[in-house]
């Protein structure tokens, strides 16, 4: 039994934490931040102000994870997010394919519950900042008010991936809200104040079918008059959760402090929008659903922007401008909504896409006035322009791994965050990076430490691609399809495809290729056929004399013609795809960007995949043979498709794939890295979105690593993730080692982009 006395005052417990990385906000961006760095080594405390993980993602708001792949709706391929974004949405996929989005809370808590490094605080607000000095964050002030325990957390470093800002605010961050004018960085779709200046909040609900006739009686203060929605014509009672992103309000208000005002609102146009679908008379469909769950914090778009170094900007999304620097990458559109969201006339969105992915630099990622704090998040140091493109929850997260590793380099040079650059340790970071997995465009990993760089390579065979094995499958030409190929420097030799009809037409055939290196916007066309197509089957052979510039990919394109049916596959091949001229309306895709003359945006076409089952492949022949699938691939340093497949891929009828390295003389391996293909180019919606794989089709499942006696020193059944990291009980000298493979299916051949040996454990 607890009895108290009579005293004049109380106070809380007061709990220290001494950590080398303070990250502010559980976010995926804090969680992705906090494990990188503790993986790195750190001793991490990552507080969180809510009781799950996950931020927008989490149960408590329930928006899916997007990033620069925009749900297989532009022309980014293979541009899902590495390092542990990847390792997370594919454990999610796997575990929860149906995207539950309770389920994905356990995932996370789950990632860092694993890391001895991390302390986790949840329930936990950061109400203060002690400073060293004048740009120094000393420690930071915090309260838990589930334990009544006040925390003091001191670091030399700080991470604020908080969203709103907590922590540079308090610091005296310089910080930025609302829009910069055309004239400031130039930027051409910089907003007028008719149009706004922030993004506003957002509140989803979530409808269920309950079999019998339901009724509803709104609250009081639920909207009554839906016609103040402009949009209301357009409600209906299949859509719930974030397809209601547009259930938006608050850019005209201070979305920090006047959040609390906004929730309101957003909660009486929520009950209002329910009370018209269940009680105007208008959706007889909806008799028998129940309003089963609404979000009582609002999933948060735009508030402050911290400056750094360098302020992102329009030019460098839309233009892909290079930098040095660079640690990430973006690819989502550049995403503006008029700051009345709900209320406005205007549509809910206006995105307008660049051609390819872009760099994100590192002087974007630590604030230009307080010399300890990182940027994570949607509060990096980017323009309102650049920052609709940047702010989504995948980027985010891939911009704060890049924190996670700089804080770790930080550390152990002794320096601070902007000192990664002015002393040199920029390509150090870089190089970090990519071995986690982090993917940089125009980065290549060069790791002296990698054995495998000293070693003699040789595989039990290598895929020569002229032509796809099996039956072909007829598909109509309802829409216009390229198999987009991976073809070397020079001259292009003829291609057979073969094609049905059942009456006399014409096809138009054309070869294009990207203008840039890396992309995958098909818009230089370098020939053009128009075929004569009797009834029956139809044998061509396409010579298109052209060539080559440079290796990359070109676009077999096959225009619209329904009176035509393709010959296609059911195989599939890694760094290989059909993509479709379609229509994607989720992402402003009408099969083709126009916009008008003056905002700095680019007019091109979209050719996007199909999701499986669908989207299988052209049954193209090809009797030169595509020679790109090397064993070579595995130490070239990029660890997904770009211009290339970058990937060792067996023979189809290789009865036992197996890598074999051999060296010199023997050599101490304590580490094994591999990577597969969990399917880059698969957005992997993290909730609402069902997957009807749990496993990626390319991904090896099983594998054996052997020495050079033939022991067996690691071996894994039902693998599913990209990045699998061995480490050895103990060391094992050796002068070879064999991987020995399985292949994912009868329908595609094994493949791996990356192995990697170290004589000492990596972090």
């Amino acid at each position: 039994m607890i009895k108290s006395g009579t005293t004049d005052s109380r106070s809380f417990p007061q709990v220290n934490i001494h950590a080398d990385l303070v990250v502010t906000g559980g976010g995926l961006s804090g969680v992705c931040c906090a494990i990188t760095a503790a993986r790195q080594g750190l001793k991490v405390a990552l507080v969180q102000d809510r009781p799950v993980l996950g931020g927008n993602a989490s149960s408590e708001v329930r928006l899916w994870i997007l990033g620069a792949t925009s749900h297989m709706g532009n022309n980014n391929r293979w541009a899902r997010e590495g390092g542990l974004v990847d390792e997370i949405l594919v454990e999610n996929t796997y575990r929860n394919p149906e995207g539950n989005p309770v389920i994905f809370d356990t995932v996370l808590l789950d990632k860092v519950k694993r890391e001895p490094n991390i302390t986790l605080l949840l329930n936990t607000s950061v109400y203060a900042v002690e400073k060293k000095d004048a740009v120094t964050i000393q420690s930071l002030k915090a309260f838990c008010s589930q334990n009544q325990k006040e925390y003091t957390l001191t670091a030399p470093f700080f991470c604020d991936a908080s969203g709103d800002g907590v922590v540079g605010f308090l610091s005296g961050a310089a910080f930025r809200m609302g829009a910069e004018s055309r004239e400031e960085f130039g930027e051409l779709f910089a907003p007028s104040a008719e149009y706004g200046e922030l993004l506003g909040h957002t509140l989803y609900f979530y409808s269920k079918d309950t079999g019998r006739p339901v009724t509803f009686t709104p609250p009081e203060f639920a909207l009554t008059d839906i016609t103040k929605i402009p949009r209301f014509k357009t409600f209906n009672a299949k859509d719930f959760g974030c397809k209601l992103w547009w259930i938006e309000y608050g850019g005209r208000m201070d979305t920090v402090h006047d959040t609390e005002d906004i929730k309101w609102e957003l909660w009486k146009v929520v009950y209002g929008v329910w009370n018209h679908i269940k009680n105007s008379g208008g959706f007889p469909e909806a008799e028998t659903l129940t309003l089963e769950w609404v979000g009582a914090i609002p999933g948060k778009r735009e508030s402050r922007r911290f400056e750094g170094d360098y302020m992102l900007r329009q030019q460098d999304v839309i233009e892909q401008r290079t930098h040095a620097d660079a640690v990430a990458f973006g690819g989502w559109s550049v995403d503006l909504h008029p700051a009345d969201g709900v209320f406005s006339e205007l549509p809910g969105c206006n995105q307008w896409h660049s051609k390819g992915i872009y760099q994100i630099p590192y002087r974007c990622l630590y604030s230009r006035n307080i010399n300890n704090l990182f940027l994570g998040g949607r509060i990096i140091s980017a323009s309102h322009v650049a920052f609709a493109s940047s702010r989504v929850m995948a980027t985010a997260a891939y911009v704060s791994q890049a924190v996670g590793v700089a804080a770790a380099v930080c550390k152990e040079q002794g320096i601070l965050p902007a000192e990664i650059i002015s002393k040199g340790h920029i390509t150090a970071l870089q190089q970090r990076l990519l071995r986690t997995g982090q993917h940089i465009p125009g980065v290549q990993l060069r790791d002296p430490q990698d054995l495998v760089h000293t070693a003699t390579i040789k595989a039990s065979s290598e895929l020569v691609l002229k032509e796809f094995p099996g039956q072909p499958l007829l598909k109509p030409l309802s829409l216009s399809v390229a198999q987009l190929l991976p073809l070397p420097q020079g001259e292009i030799a003829p291609f057979i495809f073969h094609a049905d009809a059942a009456a006399a037409t014409t096809l138009d055939v054309e070869l294009r290729i990207s203008s840039k290196p890396g992309n995958h916007t098909p818009d230089i066309t370098l020939a053009k056929q128009t075929i004569d197509i009797h009834p029956g089957r139809n044998c061509m052979r396409l010579q298109f004399n052209a060539s080559m510039a440079a290796p990359g990919y070109a676009f077999i394109t096959f225009m619209k013609n329904p009176l035509v049916q393709l010959h296609h596959t059911d195989k599939r091949v890694t760094g290989v795809l059909s993509v479709f001229n379609s229509v994607n309306k989720a992402v402003s895709n009408y099969g083709k960007q126009t916009p008008p003359e003056d905002i700095g945006m680019e007019a091109f076409e979209f050719w996007c995949p199909q999701r499986r089952p669908e989207g299988q492949n052209i049954a193209v022949k090809y009797d030169t043979g595509i020679d790109l699938f090397k064993a070579e691939n595995i130490r070239n340093g990029i660890n997904r498709p770009t211009n290339a497949p970058n990937a060792w891929v067996a023979d189809w009828n290789d009865p036992h794939p197996q890598l074999q390295l051999s060296w010199d003389k023997p050599q101490q391996i304590s580490q094994i890295d591999l990577f597969f293909d969990a399917d880059y180019d698969h957005p992997m919606e993290s909730v609402l979105m069902s997957h009807p794989e749990k496993v990626m089709p390319f991904c090896v499942r099983e594998y054996r690593i052997k020495d050079g006696a033939g022991n067996i020193i690691a071996a894994k059944k039902d693998n599913y993730q990209t990045y699998n990291r061995v480490v050895l009980e103990q060391p094992i000298t050796t002068d070879q080692l064999t991987l020995e493979l399985e292949h994912p299916s009868a329908d595609v051949p094994a493949a791996v982009f990356a192995v990697r040996c170290y004589g000492t454990v990596e972090g």
